[in-house]
């Protein structure tokens, strides 16, 4: 199904692989008549055109990226334009789509929401942007309508911005670094590798693109495969898949940690413009003769079968053959794993759920960015036709990806066949993604066509004695399991027809909503503030020496952003810095809050020009034990605060508030054995806060320790490799190192300066 090539390969006429090798010379030059070099070929990848054709530095392998098109929505715009009116902002530079639907339902937090999206409204008014109001499209299906072009590159501000199936290279980073290019300022990355992803075959009837990208999720999640690498969709299986099919795999690469995607192009894709009314903006992609990969991922489409990733991740994957097989053993594997998952917060069990031998699923959902586009809807419809979802407790929502989409299944009857069965059809919301809506009872298996199943992601609150967990199945299986009353059901067990539904997209409805300034900015607009909208807090520059304290420790295998900053509900804050950092590590660490205030109450009155020992009287001890080391220093030169430990924090959403709610909070520092994505360790940079690596298995400190950096701001501005600190135990201190991996200049100047809205000021 998924094999994984270990080392690079070749690949020779976008057909023939030649593994990297000794003979890998000789077999080059017999396909192709000549000699190639690993060097040469490396630059015939889809995605080095397409990097070097954005890169600004003139050095490839150092690339400073401007990007063609911006989008965010209403979890992170208003914190990045805030960000960027801090800094001077006068007019978007480039087109920026503020999208709305996250918090689209304006259901908890008064007016809050709402005022949000009228904040959204004036401010794409006033500074020459694209406003989607609410319900009218999650934001990555309005950007395959209307943004995406062959050869162009998007960020977005939602780690799912993935446009690769269109021929758009498309990167998912927190707000910074949107805020950054609204300044002029550029996306500073090495080059990324580059991984092919070689298809062959087709998928058998039943089969369906969230299989396909689950399968692949499931092989190289672990092994960290393709970890900021881009991956490239190329081989003969590509022209058996539609639009959709790849657009639903492509969306799901996020979930792998690759830094962004790209795939080959054909008449498909340009019909997919054509449809669209922008076939000016398709262009033919594909690998050059011969090129060079740094992986290779095979997967035959004919092999794919169902499949399910079981709670609490996407990587948890098995087939639904495979489990109704091996019910009892995955169910308490699994129940074992949320043990680890939900640290014992609440009981967990799903062995109860099954029922004469067969796993009963309480709810269905298929929805969003990944799974309500257009096919998935109309062969989950083929597969419900002439069945009922039952009167007993399981349901089943769908939520169209776009009113586009919506639209063309109420004409083709789609909508109707769904609606007979029971289920409900609902508007363009990304909820049930991160767990805004669709909550099932306590105790409830969700199965979801959505792109993540992280605890919580469903609605459910731990610190309320609630659990629900969620899987994450592709539609038809979904169909299936609904047309079978809950009972866990392959697609491939439908015996009937899935048939192939002609798209035509009506343009008339963003054309009679959407608000588009054209890119013509009005100064005279004035912004709408809501009483939730609050600007950012001061923040200071790294002084001289830090005392930190460490005020969480965290040792799961991965943290994910949702455990740093909780989803749901929670996110109808987004817009005021303090009032969400309430809610920093909520779920996984209640005391952090309390913590991180109590220490950053010493930096609070050092800032003002009092002693930080009047208000925390420990710190006379802890300071005089330092001063036997490092006699000069002093409050003065020595700032206060906190930091947390976890083993590979940063998996999942791309939303910035898993760091500047920490630094809100008086954080200064992360340490970790590693990031799990690269734009978790930017959000901390762009905050100002020091990305710490520590080796596995070294933890000279535990909770609650105090550590002293000395120096700290002279090893950043020298670009020391070591960083040298100090636990502070009892009379005496324990030295131990740690590094900061590599800085740009810039990065360096951001954290000197305390965040990015500090750089953007001076300079």
């Amino acid at each position: 199904m998924v094999t994984l090539l270990q080392g690079g390969a070749y690949l020779v006429n976008g057909t023939e692989i030649v593994e990297d090798g000794p003979e890998a010379a000789a077999a080059l030059k017999a396909k192709t008549g000549r000699e190639t070099t690993r060097e040469e070929a490396s630059k015939n990848t889809i995605a080095y055109g397409i990097l070097k054709s954005h890169n600004t530095s003139g050095n490839m392998e150092k690339l400073k990226i401007r990007f063609d098109k911006l989008t965010s929505h209403d979890i992170t715009f208003v914190g990045i334009i805030q960000t960027a009116r801090a800094s001077g902002l006068q007019k978007f530079p480039m087109p920026y789509v503020l999208t709305n639907c996250h918090n689209s339902l304006c259901a908890v937090g008064g007016t809050i929401n709402e005022d949000d999206h009228m904040f959204g409204l004036t401010c794409a008014k006033r500074y020459g942007g694209v406003y989607v109001p609410p319900h009218q499209a999650v934001i990555h299906q309005f950007a395959r309508e209307m943004l995406a072009g062959g050869g162009r590159m998007i960020l977005g501000s939602d780690s799912h911005t993935r446009y690769g199936a269109l021929g758009t290279m498309a990167m998912g980073e927190g707000g910074p670094e949107l805020v950054k290019q609204l300044l002029n300022q550029t996306y500073d990355i090495n080059m990324p590798g580059v991984v092919g992803v070689y298809l062959t075959g087709a998928p058998a009837k039943g089969v369906g693109p969230q299989d396909v990208a689950l399968a692949i999720i499931g092989a190289v999640f672990q092994n960290g495969y393709v970890k900021n690498k881009v991956m490239e969709f190329v081989g003969p299986g590509v022209a058996s898949l539609s639009a959709d099919f790849r657009i639903g795999i492509d969306v799901m690469t996020t979930e792998t940690t690759c830094l962004s995607s790209i795939w080959k192009t054909d008449a498909e894709i340009e019909e997919f413009y054509e449809i669209h009314g922008r076939k000016e903006e398709y262009k033919e992609l594909n690998p050059g003769e011969v090129a060079y990969y740094d992986g290779l991922i095979e997967v035959d489409l004919s092999k794919v079968r169902p499949m399910i990733a079981m709670p609490f991740h996407p990587s948890n994957t098995y087939t639904i053959e495979e489990l109704n097989a091996n019910l009892m053993d995955i169910l308490d594997e699994t129940e074992k794993r949320a043990k680890v998952s939900l640290d014992g917060a609440v009981e967990y069990h799903l062995k109860d759920k099954v029922k004469n031998g067969k796993f009963m699923v309480d709810q269905g959902i298929i929805a969003g960015c990944a799974g309500g586009g257009f096919e998935n809807i109309c062969a989950a419809a083929d597969i419900l036709k002439g069945k009922y979802i039952g009167s007993d407790g399981f349901t089943l929502s769908v939520y169209p990806a776009s009113m586009p989409v919506y639209m063309e299944l109420i004409r083709n009857g789609c909508a109707a066949a769904i609606l007979e069965t029971g289920a409900v059809m609902k508007t363009a919301f990304c909820g049930p993604c991160f767990g805004a809506g669709d909550t099932p009872a306590n105790n409830a298996f969700s199965i979801r066509h959505s792109t993540r199943n992280f605890p919580n992601r469903e609605g459910s609150k731990l610190q309320s004695g609630q659990i629900s967990s969620v899987a994450l199945m592709d539609a038809r299986s979904i169909a299936a399991t609904a047309a079978n009353q809950g009972v866990l059901t392959p697609a491939t067990d439908f015996d009937g027809e899935i048939g192939k539904y002609k798209y035509h997209f009506d343009s008339k409805i963003y054309e009679n909503r959407v608000f588009d300034s054209h890119g013509v900015a009005d100064p005279s607009v004035e912004i709408q503030f809501g009483p939730n909208i609050k600007d950012w807090p001061a923040m200071g520059e790294l002084p001289e020496n830090l005392v930190l304290q460490v005020v969480s420790e965290i040792h799961d295998p991965v943290t994910t952003t949702d455990e740093l900053i909780p989803s749901g509900e929670t996110s109808s804050y987004r817009s005021n810095p303090l009032g969400l950092a309430e809610f920093t590590l909520s779920r996984k660490d209640p005391a952090y809050v309390g913590r991180a205030k109590e220490i950053q109450k010493a930096e609070t009155e050092r800032a003002n020009g009092g002693h930080p020992c009047q208000v925390l009287p420990v710190l006379k001890d802890v300071m005089g034990t330092i001063k036997k080391q490092y006699p000069d220093a002093d409050h003065t030169n020595t700032g206060f605060g906190s930091t947390i430990f976890a083993v590979k924090p940063g998996d999942g959403s791309a939303r910035e508030q898993a760091a500047s709610c920490q630094k809100v909070l008086g954080g200064w520092a992360n340490i970790a054995n590693e990031y799990a994505t690269k734009r978790y360790r930017s959000n901390l940079i762009n905050w100002g806060m020091l990305p710490f690596l520590i080796r596995e298995g070294e933890l000279p400190f535990k909770n609650l320790d105090y550590l002293f950096f000395p120096g700290i701001r002279k090893a950043v501005e020298e670009k020391a490799e070591i960083i040298t600190a100090c636990v502070v135990d009892g009379q005496n201190l324990r030295t131990f190192e740690l590094r900061l991996g590599e800085l740009t200049d810039e990065e360096r100047q951001i954290i000197l300066k305390g965040c990015l809205i500090n750089y953007n000021r001076v300079n």
